[in-house]
């Protein structure tokens, strides 16, 4: 009798970068450009699965992998974008990818754009997130509350139940799936290293160079996070910028509407 056993795509192994830091990752050889995906806060790798599996439907290498301090990685002493950065450096020196296409999500956004600062990258496609004022009033509060012990009450099941309601009122299939592998998290790592974006602002300081490369954002109507107009300032800053908006997506648009987000990614690696 054959048993036929089907292993996850996302299924990871554990890459070592430096003491004290591994990191989850899943990795997928194939054709060029590699997509690299980079989640945002509280997320892990699982975020980004309908884009994992269409990049390799299309046969293209995609890495796709933990931050520190989230889903299956270790955690770091002390949390920094600059720590993020040079952790994707060995990652991707580690699989020998140069000139990446970096798809980056929400609070991801800044460390796909640091790190582009000092790399060569094929294209960006930022999704719901930009350069500054990344943080809504309500998050910050909200946030150190968790850190402080009400990430335990998310060890409830109905609770858990209760902000996947919130958190979308779409039905797709890849939504409800997202939000059941990426529960709150109940560990204090994840609120830790979300302090790090709150001040974020990328034009703070003198820009290394200007990323003339090919840069496409989205953004969704229906994200409290990032408008319309946010989207449209963060793709005027790049000279070969685009932005697309859908009325209709929120901030989790990545599994709310994951073919017509997939269907971008390949409209433009195709214009690459």
């Amino acid at each position: 009798m054959t048993t036929d056993i089907t292993t996850d795509v996302l299924s990871h192994q554990t890459v070592s970068l430096r003491s004290g830091v591994t990191l989850a990752v899943s990795h997928t050889a194939g054709k060029p450009p590699a997509l690299v995906f980079l989640h945002g806060g509280l997320g892990n790798r699982y975020n980004w699965r309908a884009q994992y599996e269409f990049a390799q439907s299309q046969g293209w290498e995609a890495l796709n992998y933990d931050l520190a301090g989230h889903g299956d990685s270790s955690a770091y002493r002390r949390y920094s974008i600059g720590r993020h950065r040079r952790d994707l450096e060995r990652l991707l020196r580690h699989f020998k990818i140069a000139a990446p296409v970096l798809c980056c999500h929400s609070y991801g956004v800044p460390i796909g754009l640091e790190w582009s600062q000092r790399h060569p990258v094929k294209g960006l496609v930022l999704v719901a997130g930009g350069t500054h004022d990344l943080a809504p009033w309500w998050e910050i509060p909200l946030m150190k509350a968790l850190e402080w012990g009400g990430r335990h009450l998310f060890h409830w099941p109905w609770l858990q139940k209760a902000t996947k309601v919130l958190s979308s009122q779409h039905e797709h299939p890849t939504i409800e799936r997202f939000l059941t592998e990426s529960p709150v998290p109940t560990a204090a790592s994840p609120y830790e290293a979300l302090k790090i974006f709150w001040g974020y602002n990328f034009f703070s300081r003198r820009r290394r160079q200007r990323l003339d490369i090919p840069v496409l954002v989205i953004s969704g109507g229906q994200d409290s996070m990032f408008s319309k107009a946010m989207g449209e300032a963060l793709a005027a800053v790049f000279p070969k910028g685009e932005h697309l908006h859908f009325p209709d997506a929120g901030h989790l648009m990545i599994a709310e509407y994951p073919e017509v987000v997939n269907e971008a990614i390949a409209a433009f690696i195709s214009r690459l």
